[in-house]
């Protein structure tokens, strides 16, 4: 008599020698955060806007960690990765 909770290794229906194929690991890739806007006291306390959320220094964002913040850029880490964020592109269109 057979055990009726026996399971096949392989789908018995598959042509000889074929094996399904394996799994490939996807990385997700999390966007740099958008910069927004950079408000600075008159003590040198600045804030940043990233992603419509208010962020200090030290504080992160989907992942990313605000390292540095200047007049017009900020700089955010992750992974031992350091990003530049410029609050003004230099957007050139030609016509």
């Amino acid at each position: 008599m057979l055990a009726g909770n026996a399971q096949a290794s392989q789908d018995p229906t598959a042509p000889l020698g074929w094996q399904a194929p394996a799994k490939k690991h996807t990385v997700t890739k999390t966007k740099l955060p958008q910069l927004q806007g950079i408000i600075c006291s008159e003590l040198n306390a600045c804030t940043v806007i990233l992603n419509n959320v208010s962020v200090e220094r030290g504080e992160s964002v989907s992942g990313y960690t605000l390292a540095d913040i200047r007049d017009d850029h900020v700089t955010v880490t992750r992974g031992g990765k350091k990003w530049r964020l410029e609050l003004f592109a230099d957007i050139v269109k030609a016509n």
